[in-house]
């Protein structure tokens, strides 16, 4: 599989996109012509620099507005044709993309656009070059692949092939198993593209709102099997127009564009047997069944004040590390560790981001092979010297530069906590309140890093995304979309801030991108849960009263029900499935809380349409304390 990405999918100056694509690993890049004009340097200096960092030109784009001109505007078609060969071989390239005329004065007709086609053929023989001809969803008479396959089959010169993009196919809902008739040697390149389902102008949404595949709503892997069924053995090549992307860092973005083709060709090598497949070999996508610890970095006087507050929620100190000083909290199948090494990447954590959970463990079916499947999707390993006692667990960088460990049922690392810890001191324990397992945890980034993420934790794991809701902050939007296995045992919210006057957006400020901003455990009897919440001496956040007048009204909700609700500070929320209950830690520290939730029925949501409400009642908390406003 040979791998390229567009440099219109990335932002920088020209050698900024090449070192980019190159340290991602790409074998080529296209050359989008406005980015070569902008670029100080002779089209010689360009194709030398571009082979100075391994890569070859895998295309030079685009041509618009050929096939179908009247005269005199076509004579002038073949004249630009000619510059642009010149160009392309001072560049070192043999392809050239011809997109579908979206010209007023262009005319019908594919025996037209053919001979067109087939003369521009013969001039690029004549240079050794070739050309593909593509359809532009928006274009003016040519809007469909099969029409372009036509005019290409019509044309039948070897100079003149066709180009593919998953977009311009998957836009308009054309059946992509009209791909499968095309012969292989006639598809020159493959371009693929993914992009969120909006109702809007095509090419308004095509140049605006393209992400990679993977990271919307299309069906790219339907395309991309229907592409493989054809033998088709060249170049996929990401084209991305995306305002985000030109605004982010194009390493990340480019490190995502490989991991998106990596990713799906993947899936189609599963689900295509039959079919020869080059990609790297990798285990399949991994089962996670669920939180099985969260480490918190802490110092000494912080951590006091963070394993009060555990304390007062029920958990009971489980166990003290054989050599370090951390120690394991434990609630039903909840282990919250707290780390106050004064060395090592907790301590260095500590120092970047305050008091945190740095890092998560996941339970998976074999630890080793996520380890290997994320690092052959580009995640970054992590290692650290294991010290004495110390079990050696496999690890990657996660989101803010925190840290997710693998732990499985199958090895030693089932036994971490009777191999690691060492029973506890016999202080004793508080009134347990019925916390039983990790429901999900909340995730918070900047919004241009949510798709980063998604395609991160659906590419390794057996996980799916569910829709994106908008939550609504009275100082601004915050996107959430939450990532689910299955059975819902491992549920994570991706929550993206767009300034940093939201409670999301000051949290990763104010913590220098720390992204696990709150934790929600689940109960089975939240009212009992309160109730010895309280006699532990845990008080919860206070949310306003007209919430409660609002939320009998609303629902129709039994008025002792109700009134039990406002008494404990509980949030309500129901949809056509069933119920959820949510009650709130207050904050603690910059903007980190806990969540203690109950499902009834198959609610699946995490009430969504509640947290104005409590947002608002976390800002006036922020008032009231004095702490620094946000």
């Amino acid at each position: 599989m040979k791998t390229s990405i567009a440099t219109v999918s990335i932002s920088g100056d020209l050698r900024e996109k090449l070192q980019a694509i190159a340290a991602a690993g790409f074998d080529g890049v296209e050359i989008f012509e406005n980015d070569f004009l902008a670029f100080d340097g002779s089209p010689r200096d360009v194709g030398r620099m571009i082979r100075d960092y391994g890569l070859e030109i895998t295309l030079f784009q685009p041509f618009r507005d050929f096939e179908g001109m009247p005269e005199p505007q076509r004579a002038r078609t073949f004249d630009r044709a000619e510059r642009k060969f010149d160009l392309m071989q001072e560049l070192g390239t043999d392809l050239m993309l011809v997109c579908s005329n979206v010209s007023p004065l262009s005319l019908g007709g594919i025996d037209r656009a053919a001979a067109d086609l087939r003369e521009l053929g013969e001039r690029a023989a004549r240079r050794g070059l070739r050309v593909g001809y593509e359809a532009l969803a928006w274009g003016r008479h040519i809007s469909d692949h099969r029409d372009a396959w036509e005019i290409v089959r019509r044309t039948d010169h070897p100079s003149i092939g066709l180009i593919l993009d998953s977009f311009h196919t998957l836009a308009r809902s054309i059946d992509v198993n009209s791909i499968r008739s095309i012969p292989a040697d006639r598809i020159f390149i493959v371009q693929l593209a993914d992009a969120p389902r909006i109702d809007m102008d095509l090419l308004f949404w095509s140049r605006h709102f393209r992400n990679m595949p993977g990271e919307g709503d299309l069906p790219v892997l339907d395309f991309m099997r229907a592409v493989a069924a054809t033998g088709y053995d060249g170049p996929l090549s990401l084209e991305i127009f995306n305002d985000q992307f030109r605004g982010g860092s194009p390493k990340s973005i480019a490190v995502d564009g490989r991991r998106s083709l990596v990713y799906l060709m993947d899936q189609v090598r599963r689900t295509e047997p039959d079919i020869a497949i080059a990609v790297p070999d990798m285990p399949d996508r991994v089962r996670a069944s669920g939180v099985e610890f969260v480490e918190f970095a802490a110092d000494e006087a912080e951590a006091e004040e963070l394993c009060a507050l555990l304390h007062a929620m029920g958990f009971a100190k489980a166990g003290r590390h054989v050599s370090k000083e951390v120690v394991l909290w434990r609630q039903g199948a909840i282990n919250l560790v707290v780390n106050t090494e004064r060395e090592g990447f907790a301590h260095s954590s500590y120092l970047v981001h305050g008091t945190s959970a740095y890092a998560l463990g996941l339970t998976v079916e074999d630890a080793a092979a996520t380890a290997a499947r994320a690092r052959a999707l580009g995640a970054e390993p992590f290692e650290q010297a294991t010290g004495p006692g110390e079990l050696k667990i496999p690890a990657i960088r996660g989101v803010g530069g925190g840290v997710i460990y693998f732990v499985d049922r199958k090895s030693e690392l089932g036994r971490v906590w009777d191999i690691e810890f060492e029973p506890g001191d016999g202080e004793a324990p508080p009134q347990p309140v019925g916390l039983q397992t990790v429901d999900h945890v909340a995730q918070t980034m900047n919004y241009e890093e949510m798709l980063t993420w998604l395609l991160f934790y659906t590419s390794i794991f057996e996980m799916h995304k569910t829709p994106m809701v908008d939550i609504v902050d009275p100082a601004g939007l915050v996107r959430s979309q939450a990532i689910e296995n299955a059975e819902g045992s491992l549920r994570i919210t991706v929550n993206g801030a767009e300034n940093r006057r939201t409670l999301a957006g000051h949290f990763i400020a104010e913590t220098f991108g720390s992204s696990v901003q709150h934790l929600a455990f689940r109960t089975e009897e939240i009212f009992a849960t309160a109730g010895a919440l309280r006699a532990n001496g845990f008080a919860p956040l206070p949310i306003s009263q007209n919430y409660y007048d609002d939320l009998e009204a609303r629902f129709g909700l039994d008025a002792d029900l109700a009134e039990r609700l406002r008494a404990e500070n509980i949030l309500y929320d129901r949809d056509g499935h069933g119920e959820y209950f949510q009650l709130y830690s207050p904050n603690y520290g910059e903007g980190f809380f806990f969540e203690i939730v109950e499902r009834r029925g198959g609610y699946r949501g995490y009430g969504a349409s509640n947290a104005p409400f409590r947002i608002a009642a976390q800002k006036r908390y922020i008032r009231q304390k004095g702490m620094p406003r946000v």
